[in-house]
């Protein structure tokens, strides 16, 4: 009960955001913080720019951990061949599910997955590209079932959290066609879409998607285990596809602004008493990431 009042009061709070007045304020103040924290932008090394004009341009960029070169690296994936065998290879109470998280315990415990996120290269990479200070709302450990479940984030949509947002997948597996790839619409065709079908934060099924966008604009992000997708998830359609010959195994990497747009759906993937037990071993710098609602105005 307390799930669905705390949807319900979010829904309306979105609404009320959508007022003209209130709606054309919030983005004037945006707007003039973007331009007060450009001088403050921190900078990066000529193959981190050309990373973000990318993803400025095309709202993805595809790598890989081994070209990345990210310290810990190393950690994080020996984290993450720990807590494998601990994920449910299913969902027997729940057929309408499709994916496995790791618990927020199990990050805890498993720590350097969620410290991955906090590499100060990729903060850097971050904030550029957000052009605003950085909230970091956690990692996501994640198996997508082989099954034939269609809802949710196996549907066309974008991200409502913020104007502006960052998620970094890593591939665990190998991902082909068949084992559900991250999938996207280019960028460019973003504006027009949401206007034809007069977008309102919700999913489109492939059948309503295909009224307005050909399936040959629809990319599949393929590669082998250790792939990386940067990818603005409120400014590109995307999906996750079915995956039909295994399951895809990944960790999601979500960030924000700490002014986003609508701080009401932002919320962190530990539990407050977990995320306090990782944060003693966060600088003060890197809790400013993780603890940003405490300064949020």
């Amino acid at each position: 009960m307390k799930t669905i009042v705390k949807k319900a009061c979010n829904e309306i709070i979105r609404k009320i955001y959508r007022i003209p007045m209130i709606k054309n304020s919030a983005n004037i103040a945006y707007q003039t913080a973007i331009a007060n924290h450009i001088n403050h932008l921190p900078a990066l090394a000529d193959n981190d720019v050309s990373l973000v004009k990318k993803l400025q341009e095309e709202g993805i960029f595809i790598t890989s951990l081994t070209e990345l070169s990210i310290p810990s690296t190393l950690e994080m994936l020996q984290s993450a061949k720990q807590l494998l065998p601990k994920l449910p290879k299913n969902i027997s109470e729940n057929s309408n599910e499709f994916i496995i998280h790791a618990t927020s315990e199990q990050m805890r415990e498993h720590s350097n997955i969620f410290l991955w996120g906090l590499q100060n290269r990729l903060l850097n990479i971050v904030e550029n590209y957000l052009g605003l200070s950085v909230a970091y709302h956690g990692a996501y450990f994640r198996r997508d079932i082989n099954n034939q479940v269609l809802k949710k984030s196996r549907l066309w949509h974008l991200d409502k959290e913020d104007r502006k947002m960052l998620k970094i997948i890593i591939y665990l597996n190998d991902v082909n066609e068949d084992r559900g790839p991250f999938q996207y619409i280019p960028k460019f065709l973003t504006s027009s879409i949401a206007k034809s079908l007069k977008y309102d934060d919700d999913y489109i099924k492939d059948e309503i998607m295909q009224q307005v966008v050909s399936s040959s604009l629809w990319h599949s992000c393929t590669g082998a285990s250790g792939t990386v997708i940067f990818v603005d998830t409120a400014n590109i359609f995307h999906r996750g596809k079915i995956p039909l010959a295994s399951d895809r195994l990944s960790i999601f990497f979500d960030y924000t602004t700490r002014q986003p747009k609508h701080p009401f759906y932002c919320k962190s993937s530990l539990t407050e008493k977990d995320l306090l037990a990782v944060s003693s071993s966060l600088s003060e710098n890197q809790k400013q990431y993780v603890f940003w609602q405490q300064n949020y105005n």
